[in-house]
């Protein structure tokens, strides 16, 4: 299965989006471009992952920037946040800065 994204604006005003499938090296600057037109929603946004079947190493890069970055990772999978708290992606997320998080 391919990677899909769902926009999904809830009532208080934050906009979820809900990823199913693959997240690869094709699908990632798709998640990076949706991520950097919502990232400024009154509400806020959230990431929901509950169908996620896969994850490459670069799409938890963009995950952990977006998660540090004030972005809500739901629903995330125990080993997309093992990877994500090891000591190299933890370096990483502190190197960018919001701004060049949407340029990933």
């Amino acid at each position: 299965m391919t990677c899909k994204f769902e926009r999904v604006p809830t009532l208080d005003g934050c906009v979820v989006l809900r990823v199913s499938g693959r997240i690869d090296g094709t699908s990632v600057d798709e998640l990076c471009e949706l991520t950097g037109e919502d990232k400024t929603t009154k509400g806020g946004l959230a990431i929901d992952l509950a169908e996620v079947t896969l994850v490459s190493r670069e799409a938890v890069r963009v995950l952990t920037l977006a998660e540090t970055n004030g972005i809500e990772l739901r629903n995330c999978p125990a080993y997309v946040r093992e990877w994500s708290l090891r000591p190299s992606f933890l370096s990483l997320a502190v190197k960018h800065s919001v701004s060049s998080f949407s340029a990933a």
